[in-house]
């Protein structure tokens, strides 16, 4: 197994900052530019998730995994609250990747 694999929970945002989702990816570069081509049907593309406002990062798949569903999981209010303590302009932080 390699352990220097990494992977990502991060949550993509309108413009408006009006919707949120959640998802987990090995490769966030990659996936943010997806959503943002909007190359993938479903959520992100019907709600032109643009960009990204909050991401952390690990090595044990299990572990994101399970802290997306963690995430999915609280209220919109925790969802802010995760990512104005981490981004609390709510600046997209694809440019940083």
């Amino acid at each position: 197994m390699n352990s220097s694999k990494q992977y990502y929970v991060y949550i993509m945002t309108n413009h408006k900052n009006s919707v949120l989702y959640t998802g987990v990816t090995s490769n966030l570069q990659n996936r943010v530019f997806e959503h943002k081509s909007k190359l993938v049907e479903g959520f992100t593309k019907r709600y032109n998730l643009n960009r990204l406002v909050y991401y952390e990062c690990g090595n044990d798949i299990e572990a994101a995994i399970s802290r997306e569903k963690q995430i999915k999981g609280g209220s919109r209010q925790d969802k802010i609250a995760l990512i104005e303590s981490f981004n609390r302009d709510w600046h997209d932080l694809s440019d940083e990747l």
